[in-house]
């Protein structure tokens, strides 16, 4: 009797690698959204703010809740599901524990902006702190946004009359966000501390060029020719050392010898 292959099984494995694939994909992005928010926003404040680095914060800001929503539905669909593989479940956890770290950090910057914003208005009547900074962070935005360029997006940076409305709408936001991650620990309960990662995530150190660097640092240390003034001065005190107990030791002796 032939053997009939089972294309049911292989349609939902290969399905359910699609779904880690793309989860992973999606926290990616989320993690470089999340990275490129945090670099923005520690322009607040300072001599390189504008009404274009909010408006660059609005648009990395929405871009991140999109993908949070986003990431959570897909998350939580397949860590609920009690058909899935131990090995899938097990790097679906560790998509979650990255997403949610991902999400409390945008957090934490969200409500930075909020206060930094309403410390620092662009009205004219607050100063900003001359930090040194120089340039603006337009091309890691876009890069994160995954524009070509942040000036061709189809919107327009908002009057400095309407802070007070974008400081609202921000406040919403980050309620928003805190609901999210109080729903996310209700859904599923994926606890961090008893998830571990699997296989290197870092490269070998002993192997890596810095490491190599290092050693020959080291190693010219080692040698004599390349001795620090630290270690000559040692040396000599030692030396004088020796040679005050040698004396002693010899008149000692010579005491002992004529008494």
């Amino acid at each position: 009797m032939p053997l009939v292959k089972n294309k049911v099984g292989d349609d939902c494995t290969l399905g359910k690698d699609e779904a880690l694939a793309d989860g992973e994909a999606l926290v990616e992005s989320l993690i470089k959204v999340v990275a490129c928010y945090r670099h923005l926003a520690s322009c607040v404040g300072g001599c390189t703010d504008s009404l274009q680095l909010r408006d660059e914060l609005r648009q990395t800001r929405e871009k991140a809740q999109k993908l949070s929503v986003s990431i959570c539905q897909h998350l939580t669909l397949h860590l609920r599901d009690k058909s899935l593989p131990e090995e899938q479940r097990k790097e679906m956890e560790l998509l979650w524990v990255a997403f949610s770290s991902s999400l409390e950090l945008f957090h934490v910057d969200m409500c930075k902006v909020f206060r930094m914003s309403a410390i620092f208005s662009l009205d004219g009547e607050s100063k900003l702190v001359q930090n040194g900074f120089q340039g603006g962070g337009s091309e890691v935005a876009a890069r994160a946004l995954s524009l070509p360029d942040l000036n061709q997006a189809e919107s327009q940076v908002p009057a400095a009359g309407l802070e007070i409305q974008e400081q609202g709408i921000m406040e919403q936001e980050i309620c928003r966000i805190d609901r999210m991650i109080e729903d996310m620990e209700k859904k599923v309960n994926v606890l961090r501390w008893m998830v571990e990662p699997h296989g290197p995530q870092y490269p070998d150190p002993v192997s890596s060029p810095d490491s190599a660097s290092l050693a020959l640092l080291s190693v010219d240390e080692e040698q004599p020719g390349n001795q620090s003034p630290c270690t000559r001065r040692q040396v000599l005190v030692l030396f004088l050392l020796f040679a005050v107990v040698l004396l002693a030791t010899a008149l000692s002796a010579s005491i002992v010898f004529f008494s």
